[in-house]
């Protein structure tokens, strides 16, 4: 299973860090994450959204670092000093990937992590469209199985598989919601 971080712009969109934590529970792959990185979402998320608490992000944050155990990554700390990134806060990102020995950044912010300061530590920066897309063709049945439970579990609003797969793209998943439209009647 490979072990991945996902920055905090990518567990900002609800629908997107709701898709990423069912895959993780169907066992299709291991993310990870650290308070810092909790932290910046939650800030985000509170500052563009005055409905939401910090009571229901708290609640949020328990129920992912509840995923797996291993998916907070404490320690990352020692590595700091030793990375340069063209914006020294992301730094905490890649600290956590090679503490977490993790292969993969899942993040928007594709630039922030160029392929020459990640080179040396094996680890690379993919664009969530892309990492999901590469989990759906490597194991569908899994994939599928995440994505029926995840849109089973959409209560308000309930969302036809149109309607979920219309979501996707919003949140910038257009390859993935290609993928999923001949699979539509399965979720």
């Amino acid at each position: 299973m490979i072990n991945v971080v996902l920055d905090a712009c990518v567990l900002y969109p609800p629908a997107l860090r709701d898709l990423f934590m069912w895959l993780a529970v169907g066992v299709v792959y291991q993310p990870h994450w650290t308070e810092e990185i909790h932290a910046e979402g939650m800030r985000n998320v509170l500052a563009d959204n005055p409905e939401i608490t910090s009571a229901q992000l708290e609640r949020t944050r328990k129920l992912m670092d509840a995923i797996n155990e291993e998916s907070l990554v404490t320690g990352y700390d020692k590595h700091l000093s030793s990375l340069t990134l063209p914006d020294p806060d992301d730094r905490h990102v890649l600290a956590a990937a090679i503490e977490a020995k993790a292969s993969v950044i899942v993040t928007f912010n594709l630039s922030d992590f160029p392929t020459s300061a990640l080179k040396p530590y094996n680890v690379r920066a993919l664009h969530p469209d892309k990492y999901l897309t590469t989990l759906f063709d490597d194991a569908p049945e899994l994939f599928l199985a995440a994505v029926k439970e995840h849109r089973a579990s959409l209560k308000r609003p309930p969302k036809t598989a149109d309607e979920y797969i219309e979501t996707l793209t919003t949140n910038g998943l257009t390859k993935l919601a290609e993928r999923l439209m001949s699979h539509r009647e399965t979720f």
